[in-house]
């Protein structure tokens, strides 16, 4: 599949793990505030086509997620994940052809609770 940011400066070819199914939003503090579903790529599954030079990366926390945006238009493409770093989530909002609404409902997982935040 394509997806590209709003403003076509960054355009990537994505292979997605299951298609549309693992559609899902996250509860974290991150993802909450971007409320942009994600869908599951393996983690050599999103190759940049166009635009790596304007890709900018967001991290915080334990700095294991890596969030990628657009340094032009802003729009969050992709992030290698935390919770499993042989996946890469991917903003299904970016995908050709794709509108999230059509998908809806979605689950949420539970990203406040994350596993690497739990002290035992």
């Amino acid at each position: 599949m394509k997806a590209t940011c709003h403003c076509g400066a960054v355009v990537l070819d994505v292979t997605l793990t299951d298609g549309l199914a693992t559609a899902a939003r996250c509860d974290c503090s991150f993802c909450r505030r971007r409320a942009a579903p994600a869908v599951t790529a393996p983690k050599d599954g999103v190759k940049i086509v166009k635009g790596a030079d304007k890709l900018t990366r967001y991290q915080w926390g334990t700095n294991t997620a890596k969030h990628h945006f657009c340094s032009i238009c802003g729009i969050y493409m992709y992030h290698n994940r935390r919770s499993n770093p042989d996946e890469i989530g991917v903003n299904m909002g970016t995908l050709e052809g794709v509108n999230p609404a059509e998908h809806e409902p979605m689950p949420w997982h539970d990203g406040v609770n994350h596993p690497s935040d739990t002290k035992t």
